[in-house]
């Protein structure tokens, strides 16, 4: 028999995270890897960890993750909304992971380069002579 699991997805920049929590001891698992040699620091570990201490749940959950696009803090931060939304779907409190501000995305991407300028913003140094 399949063991009940619930779903979420999570992006951050340009990371996808998709995220199936199951009925666990608090394990995850990051791309077939384990989180602890996945990420090379331990603060995104920590962070992307948030909402599961937060709503208590964090070992009772098993965590496996398919994430990819961007770098490793886009990848925790998707990782980190993915589990917050699979844990709504698993029935736990919204309010506490909402007060926490985990179920909003961060909808901050790169900018652009425009034509002309250096970069997104920069443009060349202006010369009067």
């Amino acid at each position: 028999m399949a063991k009940e699991s619930f779903r979420g997805t999570g992006r951050r920049k340009s990371s996808v995270a998709r995220v199936i929590i199951t009925k666990g001891k608090g394990k995850i698992t990051v791309n077939g890897k384990d989180v602890k040699n996945y990420f090379p620091y331990e603060t995104l570990i920590l962070d992307l960890k948030q909402p599961l201490v937060i709503s208590g749940n964090d070992s009772k959950y098993d965590v496996e993750v398919n994430v990819y696009g961007g770098g490793f803090t886009g990848q925790a931060g998707a990782i980190r909304l993915g589990i917050a939304r699979a844990l709504l779907a698993s029935g736990a409190d919204r309010g506490t992971l909402k007060d926490a501000g985990l179920l909003t995305r961060n909808s901050r991407v790169k900018e652009r380069k425009k034509y002309g300028l250096k970069g997104a913003r920069r443009a060349p140094q202006f010369s009067k002579r």
